[in-house]
């Protein structure tokens, strides 16, 4: 169970955020200066107590229209071997001491927990809040044998991330969130399965949407 420590990280997650998100190719907004803001997210366990996972949900006001971005993060206590390319960048935690950020696409005990949230062996847990279930977390498989945990290198688009696997398998991470239209939110079409959640519109109302697709 990971524990969230009321304290502080220096720099902070969105000031890492504001000087990575512009290289990115899903990024829509203008300039190198993002306006960015916490919407939203969950949190996966990491069984061994070694790695932080988060899935954020960061909005942007810096383009014409306001956007919305899903940015998987892993926090170590130490750099993982081989994923320089990867490093968002470290920071000061007020408990822990210093922490690696990654983006954690890259991050092989990421993969591993989204896949068992994926096949419903594992429970998104609130973002904010230690032992707490996010109950606005949506997940569906339909298969009929494990989704692999073994990925090739992450692809990007100008929407959303690929991942896949030696069996054909793809993981696909939407990084431009769109709201949906039903609730609960149901896997797209084709899909073998998703996992949806939500966030806070500008506007100050909720939305829920796709998050990530299994095919």
């Amino acid at each position: 169970m990971a524990v969230i420590h009321r304290t502080t990280l220096k720099p902070t997650k969105l000031e890492l955020l504001a000087s990575w998100l512009p290289s990115r190719p899903w990024y829509a907004g203008e300039g190198d200066e993002p306006r960015l803001t916490k919407a939203g997210g969950f949190r996966l366990d990491d069984p061994d107590g070694e790695v932080g996972i988060e899935f954020m949900v960061v909005g942007d006001a810096s383009g014409a229209e306001p956007a919305d971005y899903l940015v998987p993060l892993t926090y170590r206590g130490a750099p993982l071997d081989g994923a320089e390319h990867a490093l968002i960048g470290t920071a000061e935690h007020g408990v822990l001491g210093r922490r690696w950020v990654y983006d954690g696409c890259h991050d092989p005990v990421l993969l591993q927990q989204l896949t068992a949230l994926i096949e419903g062996r594992a429970q998104a847990q609130a973002q904010s809040l230690t032992d707490t279930p996010d109950r606005e977390v949506v997940r569906s498989f339909t298969g009929t044998g494990p989704v692999p945990t073994a990925f090739a290198a992450p692809a990007d688009t100008a929407g959303h991330t690929d991942l896949v696997a030696p069996d054909g398998t793809v993981l696909r991470l939407l990084r431009v969130l769109r709201p949906a239209a039903e609730r609960p939110v149901p896997a797209p079409r084709g899909a073998t399965g998703h996992v949806a959640g939500a966030w806070d519109l500008p506007d100050g109302s909720r939305a829920q949407g796709v998050f990530f697709v299994l095919s």
